[in-house]
């Protein structure tokens, strides 16, 4: 049997791909050591790949409509003015949110003192038919002080925490100065990039990566900028009703739940828990509105305006996204509820041009 240069080349590929897969299976906890051991040193290239994936998306905005005219110097400055930006919303966060959180959870503690011994002498009466059980409750310390101490043991700040703190400030400063550069050079980083696929690459199979690599970068942009569109419209909405309805903390509320939407469906739930201690420490009883409010503005938002919104942005038609939100919820959580809608948008998009392309060699109009 003649076998030509060619066939025995792929031969030897193949035992020796059979060979090392078999080592790595017998040495499989050597192998994910050395994983994890690479992945802990990459992470913070792979955070810097994903900062500046985002900022990637207003700098662009502000690099084309704004800063047009500007010349060479349109790229750093639109970088500058996007950093600017976002520190600027973060410090206005930190100085307007926090402190009011701060004093609303003092102001609560001020009324749990009064109120706990209340709620466990209740529960005492309620417990007169089991005696041990009441004795047990009697017996409790429901002091705030005492529930607060249970709370801070899961902040317990010995030296592993701040060498954790330290670590992760670090490899962050990694990832953003990483980021920084990726944007200042991306065209010139993309050329290399194409250029290295291409010389250890077939052909074909690079020009069909590159093709999707630049449809997911086009789809999960507008999927950030339509997820950003509709957390202001979640949280205007909030704010137009909160002040109708004259609910304490409008604003307050209104921004945590806009900052908390950008998580898909689910994450305006974590500005209703914010929103409901806010509003429980003025007035009880409007709490329980803004309850009822949070639901049906919920419930609106859901059916029509995230679908259309980012359904929108996205190219991908309403049912889609809904179904996007539930599979990957199901499967991945809520990083899932994040990411099925682009990744579904890029299935959609790449399904939708083989299906008009085979109708086409078929000679087929639809």
């Amino acid at each position: 049997m003649h076998l030509d240069r060619e066939t025995t080349k792929k031969i030897k590929g193949l035992i020796w791909f059979t060979v090392l897969t078999l080592v790595a299976l017998w040495n499989y906890k050597v192998l994910f050591r050395g994983i994890c051991f690479l992945w802990r040193v990459l992470l913070p290239f792979v955070v810097g790949c994903a900062i500046a994936f985002i900022l990637n998306v207003p700098m662009r905005f502000f690099e084309r409509k704004l800063l047009s005219r500007v010349g060479k110097r349109a790229r750093e400055m639109s970088l500058l003015l996007t950093i600017l930006i976002g520190a600027g919303i973060v410090v206005a966060v930190l100085f307007f949110a926090v402190p009011e959180l701060g004093k609303t959870v003092a102001h609560l503690g001020e009324n749990m003192d009064a109120l706990l011994p209340k709620l466990q002498q209740k529960l005492v009466q309620a417990l007169s038919e089991e005696p041990k059980l009441a004795r047990w409750v009697a017996a409790l310390d429901v002091s705030w002080e005492t529930l607060s101490g249970y709370g801070m043991q899961f902040f317990d700040f010995g030296l592993e925490t701040v060498r954790s703190i330290v670590s992760g400030f670090t490899a962050f400063t990694i990832a953003f100065v990483f980021a920084c550069y990726l944007l200042l050079q991306k065209e010139r980083i993309g050329v290399q990039v194409k250029k290295t696929m291409y010389a250890f690459m077939p052909r074909d199979w690079t020009e069909i990566l590159l093709a999707f690599c630049s449809l997911s970068g086009d789809v999960f942009s507008r999927f950030l900028s339509g997820q950003c569109l509709e957390s202001l419209i979640l949280g205007a909405m909030f704010l137009v009703t909160l002040l109708i309805l004259r609910i304490p903390y409008a604003l307050l509320i209104s921004v945590v739940i806009t900052i908390t939407a950008l998580i898909p469906i689910f994450g305006a739930f974590v500005g209703c828990a914010v929103g409901v201690l806010l509003i429980f420490t003025e007035a009880p009883m409007k709490a329980l509105l803004f309850l009822v409010v949070f639901f049906v503005l919920q419930e609106v938002e859901g059916d029509f305006v995230y679908p259309r919104v980012v359904g929108r942005y996205v190219g991908l038609p309403s049912i889609w996204v809904l179904f996007a939100v539930s599979v990957g919820a199901g499967l991945m959580g809520i990083v899932g509820m994040v990411l099925f809608i682009p990744i579904s948008s890029v299935v959609y998009s790449m399904l939708k041009g083989i299906v008009h392309r085979r109708l086409k060699e078929r000679g087929i109009e639809m």
